[in-house]
């Protein structure tokens, strides 16, 4: 069992950052892929990046040069590095763990309770 727990969301003017912070407990956190998701209201959820223990990243078109996903192996922590916001970038953001690098929501099987991101105009 994995227990995945966000933080650092908020409100941000366009064009500012947030950094997110997703920590893991329970099983080993070596080994599982980790990704975050997004879900704006009205709109279905979508991937956003992810990471595997190798390091491997990858993102959505969308987030391409502005989020940045890292990870730390020795505090459980996986991070999401947010800059150049913009409002279409306000969502809900989720952590999942997973066995293999996806862009997929269903491949993950362990869901953080995720935390709100909103950036104004």
């Amino acid at each position: 069992q994995v227990q995945l727990v966000e933080s650092g969301g908020g409100l941000v003017q366009a064009g500012g950052s947030l950094r997110l912070s997703c920590a893991a407990s329970g099983r080993t956190f070596n080994r599982y892929c980790m990704a975050w998701f997004r879900q704006a209201p009205g709109k279905e959820r979508e991937f956003v990046a992810a990471i595997n223990w190798l390091g491997v990243r990858s993102y959505a078109d969308s987030v391409q040069g502005r989020l940045t996903i890292s990870s730390d192996s020795a505090k459980n922590t996986v991070y999401l590095q947010m800059n150049s916001l913009k409002p279409e970038d306000t969502a809900v953001y989720y952590c999942a763990a997973g066995p293999r690098l996806s862009t997929v929501g269903a491949d993950y099987g362990y869901w953080g309770q995720g935390t709100q991101v909103t950036v104004s105009s």
